[in-house]
């Protein structure tokens, strides 16, 4: 089997996966919701063949306990480890460096900073279709992004262990002037914590209309680069010699993961891990060529968020666990994992 006709069965399972995951979990809860029922709702209101399918004799409870409850909930859950995980790639790409992700690089706690000031002042009205706290979140993300890389950056390279103090150090003091905030403002603890936890409890399809256009905008600009980031991989010197303007696709792949990763914590809170380890597992199925590895991660990535996000509401219902300590778990291991890969390396 050729490596294309390989990487287009592989995406083919990826989707079939992809809708079997959002049938189980909008199946998984409290309510006795047959996979049957449940495919029929969710086709339902897929456009054009939606009306080939009858509601008749489903309850309407379950109507609206899967239209109206889960899936939104579902498919914003998808959106967000969508683009989290093609800013994972974008950046692991763009450094040269396996472990940037946008919770290690600081970017989310820079995003949830932006947040908590916006929630501070109560800036939560909405401009244009975008809310404030989405604009606030941005300017944070793209601010801890650029103090982290250059802080990081050595000369023309960026290593691995710059990489990871600046993130942490920046990521901490994103983190303690939230907490900050959250003294000055004790009416404001409790959602200012929902950020730095991460959760979709009552996110709705507002918050999905919200976040779902400057996602998939950011990774399809994101994509479009990918052949860039391909010859990024050769090195920098490499790149330019070969036609690549190699500042001006760092300054707009830094400024995209920022308004991504922004928009995904302006709607979930900080998550994360979800970029760093779908890249990687991504990586062994397709390879290394951007241009099948950032549509294969984003799908796999909301994947992996649908699954970590029903954990959080059923494992312990009918109390519900912050996203964000699901993805931890997941995320911590394989973290330490590769930290000991790179120093058997060295």
């Amino acid at each position: 089997m050729g490596k294309k006709s390989k990487n287009t069965r592989n995406m083919v399972l990826l989707i079939l996966l992809l809708f079997g995951v959002i049938v189980f979990a909008s199946i998984s809860g409290a309510a006795n919701i047959t996979p049957f029922n449940s495919i029929r709702i969710i086709l339902s209101r897929l456009p054009i063949i939606g009306g080939l399918f009858d509601l008749e004799g489903i309850p309407g409870s379950h109507l609206t306990i899967i239209l109206n409850i889960r899936l939104p909930r579902i498919l914003l859950a998808f959106i967000v480890g969508f683009g989290l995980s093609i800013v994972g790639v974008a950046l692991q790409g763009l450094l040269k460096n396996p472990m940037a992700d946008p919770f290690i690089m600081g970017t989310s706690s820079g995003a949830a900073l932006g947040a908590a000031i916006a929630i501070f002042f109560k800036l939560n009205r909405v401009i244009f279709g975008v809310g404030i706290i989405s604009v606030f979140a941005f300017f944070g993300a793209l601010l801890a992004t650029l103090i982290v890389y250059s802080l990081a950056k050595v000369k023309s390279k960026v290593p691995v262990t710059t990489l990871l103090l600046a993130g942490i150090a920046v990521g901490q003091l994103f983190t303690a002037f939230m907490s900050l905030i959250m003294v000055v403002s004790s009416k404001d603890v409790t959602t200012i914590v929902y950020w730095t936890m991460g959760s979709f409890s009552a996110r709705g399809w507002s918050h999905l209309q919200v976040a779902t256009i400057p996602i998939l905008l950011g990774s399809g600009i994101i994509y479009i680069f990918a052949k860039d980031l391909n010859i990024l991989l050769l090195g920098e010197a490499t790149a330019q010699n070969t036609g690549v303007e190699v500042e001006k696709v760092k300054g707009i792949i830094l400024a995209v993961s920022a308004l991504v990763t922004a928009f995904a914590v302006s709607v979930s809170g900080i998550i994360g891990f979800v970029g760093l380890i779908i890249p990687h597992i991504v990586r062994m199925l397709v390879g290394p060529d951007h241009r099948t590895l950032i549509p294969a991660s984003g799908i796999l990535g909301g994947i992996f968020l649908i699954i970590a996000d029903t954990l959080a509401r059923t494992i312990i219902a009918p109390t519900e666990v912050p996203v964000g300590i699901i993805t931890a778990l997941a995320g911590g291991p394989f973290f330490i994992y590769l930290l000991r890969k790179s120093k058997r390396v060295i």
